[in-house]
C-alpha cells in the first residue's frame, strides 16, 4: 500500500515537472518571438524614417540622390527596351545570343533600381512611356540597318552610360556620403556591366560600319538629352 501511494506520488511529481518545464519553455519562446517581432518593427520604422522626406535633415543630398536613382531607372528601361528592339529584328541570328546575354543584365540593372525607388519613395520619371518608346525603336531601326549599326548603337549607349555612373559614383565620393557606399558599390558594378558590353560591341565590329561616327554621336547626343530631360521630369 505504501509502495502504492509513493509511486502514485512519484507520477504527479513528474506529470508537475513535465507541465511546469512545457509552460516554461513556451513562455521563453513567446518572448523570443515578440522580441524578434519588435526587432523587425523597429528595423522598418528606421528603414521608414531613413528614406522618408519628413525625417530628411540634407534636402540637397536627398535631391542629388534622387534624381540620380530616377535617371538610372529611366536608362535602364530605356536599355531594355533598345535590346528588345535589336532583338525582334534580329532573333535568330548568329549575333541573338549575344544581346540575349546584355539584356539579361539590364534586367538585373532595371529590377535593382525599380527596387531603390520603391525603398526610397522616389516617383520614376513622368516620360516613362516616351522613353520605352524610343528605346525600342532605335533598337529596332539600327537592326535593321544591319547587325554592325546594331553595335554601334550599343557601343554609342553604353558609353555614354558608363560615364554616367562614373559621374555618380564621384559625386558620392567627393561629398564623403558614408551611407551610400552600399549604392556606389551597386554602381561600379553596373557601370563594368556597361563598359563590358561597350567592349562587345566592339568585338563584334561596330566600328566598320561605315557611318559608324556620325550614328554614335547622334544616338550619344539623344542619349544625354534624355538624361537631363529626366533630371527635371
Amino acid at each position: 500500500m505504501l509502495r502504492t501511494t509513493a509511486n502514485s506520488c512519484w507520477q504527479k511529481r513528474q506529470l508537475f515537472r513535465g507541465w511546469y518545464s512545457s509552460k516554461v519553455e513556451n513562455e521563453t519562446s513567446r518572448k523570443e518571438s515578440s522580441s524578434t517581432k519588435d526587432t523587425k518593427s523597429s528595423n522598418k520604422e528606421q528603414d521608414w524614417k531613413r528614406y522618408s522626406p519628413l525625417y530628411e535633415t540634407d534636402l540637397q543630398r536627398r535631391a542629388i540622390i534622387d534624381s540620380m536613382l530616377r535617371i538610372n531607372h529611366a536608362g535602364e528601361v530605356g536599355a531594355r527596351e533598345i535590346y528588345a528592339g535589336q532583338l525582334a529584328v534580329l532573333r535568330g541570328t548568329s549575333i541573338a545570343p549575344v544581346i540575349q546575354e546584355m539584356a539579361k543584365q539590364e534586367e538585373k540593372h532595371f529590377a535593382c533600381f525599380e527596387n531603390l525607388l520603391y525603398e526610397r519613395r522616389i516617383r520614376p520619371t513622368l516620360l516613362m512611356p516616351l522613353w520605352k518608346a524610343a528605346g525600342f525603336s532605335l533598337g529596332a531601326l539600327t537592326a535593321l540597318v544591319g547587325e554592325k549599326a546594331a553595335m554601334a548603337c550599343t557601343v554609342a549607349v553604353e558609353e555614354v552610360i558608363s560615364q554616367h555612373y562614373n559621374d555618380q559614383i564621384r559625386t558620392i565620393h567627393e561629398n564623403k556620403w558614408q551611407d551610400e557606399e552600399a549604392l556606389k558599390d551597386t554602381l561600379r558594378e553596373f557601370r563594368d556591366d556597361e563598359m563590358e558590353h561597350h567592349d562587345t560591341g566592339i568585338e563584334y565590329d561596330a566600328e566598320s560600319f561605315p557611318f559608324y561616327r556620325a550614328l554614335t554621336r547622334v544616338i550619344q547626343l539623344g542619349c544625354k538629352a534624355a538624361i537631363e530631360i529626366t533630371r527635371r521630369v
